[in-house]
Parts: C-alpha cells; sequence; structure tokens
C-alpha cells in the first residue's frame, strides 16, 4: 500500500524527535510551516501530529502548539519503555523498589567526590527551571550518581539501561515552557503551580526534595538516604497523577 501523505510526514518528524534533532520540550514548527516546507495541506499536517500524540512524541496544546515529548526507546535487550499514564506510574513504582535503596547505599559508600559532584548537579537542576529538555538531563543524571556512588553495578545498569526516559517529559512540564510569556509555572514532575506569583512553588519544591537526598548522603545517614528518595518519587507520583487528572488511588 503506498504511504500516504500523513504517514510520510509522520516519518519525517518521528525521524527528527528520536534522533535529537527537535529536542525534548522544543517546540514544532507551526502547521502553516510544516503545510509549506512538506507542501502538504494543513489537513495532513494535523493529521501526522494527532498521530505523533497517539505516539507519545507529541503534546499539542491549545493556543500554543505541538512540543516534542521524550521518545520511548526500546533495543533489543527489551529496555522498558513508558507509553501511557500506568506505564509512567508503573515506572516510578519500579524506581522506588530500586532508587530507594540505591539511595541507603550510597550514605554508606559515598566518596566526597561524588558528593560534590552531586552537589554541582543539584545545583544545574536548580538553575534549570523555565528549561524542561536541560531540567531533564539533570535530573536523570542526578539519580544516575546516586547508583554510581551505591557501587553496586547491577543497580547502575538498571538506571542505564532505563536511561533519561525515566524522567518522563510530562505534558505539564511544557506548559510552562509555552507560557512565560503569561507567568505561569509548572512542576518539575507536573502540574502547573496554583498561584505561580508565590515563586519557587512546585520546581523548588523538586530541587528541594533531591536536596534533602544529598543532605542524607552527606550525612551518610542510610535510613534517612532511603526515606529522602521515598518521598521525592512518591511525590512524582502524585505530580503526574495530578497533570493527569486522575484520581490519586490510581
Amino acid at each position: 500500500m503506498a504511504q500516504t501523505l500523513s504517514g510520510t510526514l509522520v516519518e519525517t518528524l518521528r525521524a527528527r524527535i528520536v534522533n535529537g534533532d527537535i529536542a525534548p520540550g522544543e517546540k514544532l514548527p507551526s502547521e502553516p510551516r510544516l503545510a509549506v516546507e512538506h507542501q502538504v495541506s494543513r489537513t495532513v499536517v494535523r493529521e501526522a501530529i494527532a498521530r505523533l500524540n497517539l505516539e507519545g512524541l507529541v503534546h499539542t496544546r491549545r493556543g500554543s502548539g505541538s512540543y516534542a515529548l521524550t521518545p520511548p526507546t526500546e533495543d533489543d535487550g527489551g529496555a522498558p519503555v513508558a507509553r501511557s499514564l500506568a506505564d509512567r506510574l508503573a515506572l516510578v513504582e519500579y524506581r522506588i523498589a530500586l532508587e530507594t535503596e540505591a539511595a541507603a547505599l550510597a550514605a554508606v559508600r559515598r566518596t566526597p567526590a561524588q558528593l560534590a559532584a552531586l552537589a554541582d548537579r543539584l545545583g544545574a537542576l536548580a538553575s534549570s527551571d523555565g528549561h524542561p529538555a536541560t531540567a531533564m538531563q539533570h535530573d536523570f543524571a542526578f539519580h544516575r550518581l546516586v547508583a554510581e556512588a551505591a557501587d553496586n553495578r547491577f543497580l547502575l545498569e538498571a538506571l542505564d539501561r532505563l536511561g533519561p526516559q525515566m524522567i518522563a517529559m510530562p505534558r505539564g512540564r511544557l506548559d510552562r515552557h509555552a507560557d512565560d510569556a503569561a507567568h505561569e509555572a509548572t512542576a518539575q514532575d507536573g502540574s502547573p503551580r496554583p498561584d505561580a506569583r508565590h515563586g519557587g512553588g512546585r520546581f523548588a519544591g523538586v530541587v528541594q526534595e533531591h536536596r534533602a537526598v544529598l543532605d542524607a548522603l552527606d550525612a551518610q545517614d542510610p535510613l534517612a538516604a532511603a526515606a529522602a528518595m521515598r518521598v521525592h518519587l512518591t511525590s512524582s507520583r502524585r505530580r503526574l497523577l495530578d497533570e493527569s487528572g486522575a484520581d490519586a488511588a490510581h
């Protein structure tokens, strides 16, 4: 069967997102521009964007445009892919089981150099408010450093197998990116802040959760480190539910 115009455009845009030409959090070209560039109608463009939304590669926000999400990746090793809300929630549960133990071990085994690297990465994360793709990279790097400090290759390999996609680029994160002019703010892991005028808000809360993990590692307190990581990831789960509008008892 011959490839449709929308199918061809889907393949082109999918490739650009997956190979990083369009980074997570970056706005796609407008419908008119895509129509001109690819010599298709705006109807074809809308069909293509709708398919990319269904694939979890794009989020379209009414009145703002379409934004690239973190592309799911699968390899021959069967790396888990979180495409739906249920998958993302299950991934957080898996991370709770994995990373609370990694944090406990890291509190005992971390080196001064690793502690310094974590502090540097936390500072970079705190400075990335309003830049969702950058925040995602710093977020993952922080968690990977914790696993590295645990000095257990199987824990580290598990995080590497998940990759940055475990810090999923949720749709709510992009609303802040899109609405800076309107001074709307969003959480690191999800929904708009109730009142952006107070500053700090949800993003600052997420940074503070990471800081609590770092403080426990600094104190070499494994119980506190595990608890801080659990609080952070449980809060991430709540933010995902808030963003989706799903029942908290999901």
